[in-house]
């Protein structure tokens, strides 16, 4: 109790990482497969209207003639890697929760699909094959530390064919403009974090100095208490082509989404294509 009281007294330290690993947990692993297989909302994967809108998009923008070979880091249960597949790409999809990569190759293998499914940490290691187009979508490269940032930045380099594509999105400051840290509490049961009944203490925590977020979840349960922080950090489009040119890319484009709207500030996330 005193390391729980003493951990919601104090703000987290810029990028803390979570004591426990949430993407094999098996309750919260089946949680997460079900948020990304529900095409009518935006949670773990976009609503699937916009996902085919944006893999079209992808498609008619990097043609699978020219970027043949295509790697989907964070490819979840494989949605976008099935629509790359029936565009003409040779896709190979990777992902750190066991579960959703089970579900990927389950699905793959049902529908006659050739993706190679990988299982890993792609922050942790190299990315091994050489790549013709790689993406990372729906805003994953935010949720790292900066040094992970550019290391994954290198390793994509690395690992791109010459003349390759890197795409992904992140956010912008403006996603979080005017909202007030705030604490709260409920108690759930069989809800996201856990199937028992739990006591669930949400922070929402501003790091403005960094252009960075944090939404902390603190599970209290009968046999222990878990917390998991979940970071976003925002980008700005001078920081976006700083990085990348640091990391050797050359041609940097932006867009409004990753169905290829036109930049407006009023959007809250940025796609970025950057060229080897």
């Amino acid at each position: 109790m005193k390391n729980l009281l003493k951990m919601l007294k104090e703000k987290p330290a810029l990028y803390e990482a979570s004591p426990v690993n949430m993407w094999d947990d098996p309750h919260i692993s089946k949680q997460m497969l079900a948020a990304h297989l529900d095409e009518g909302f935006d949670s773990a994967t976009r609503k699937m209207d916009f996902v085919r809108e944006s893999a079209g998009w992808i498609a008619s923008l990097l043609p699978p003639e020219r970027y043949r070979r295509l790697l989907d880091l964070g490819c979840g249960p494989g949605i976008y890697a099935e629509l790359f597949c029936h565009k003409g790409y040779e896709v190979t999809g990777v992902d750190i929760s066991r579960r959703s990569i089970g579900f990927a190759r389950e699905s793959a293998g049902q529908k006659g699909l050739a993706i190679q499914y990988c299982r890993k940490d792609y922050t942790a290691s190299g990315l091994g094959g050489c790549y013709d187009l790689i993406t990372l979508i729906y805003c994953d490269f935010g949720v790292l530390a900066r040094d992970t940032r550019m290391t994954l930045l290198a390793r994509i380099y690395d690992s791109l064919a010459p003349e390759g594509a890197l795409l992904f999105d992140v956010f912008k400051p403006v996603r979080y403009s005017g909202m007030e840290e705030t604490r709260d509490w409920k108690v759930e049961e069989n809800g996201f974090w856990h199937e028992k009944q739990y006591l669930l203490l949400h922070s929402f925590w501003r790091y403005d100095e960094d252009n960075t977020f944090l939404n902390q979840y603190v599970v209290g349960m009968e046999d222990g208490t878990a917390y998991y922080n979940i970071w976003e950090h925002t980008f700005t489009f001078e920081e976006l082509e700083r990085d990348l040119r640091k990391a050797g890319f050359g041609r940097i484009q932006f867009y409004g989404n990753v169905a290829g709207k036109k930049c407006e500030d009023a959007d809250d996330t940025i796609c970025v294509l950057a060229m080897k």
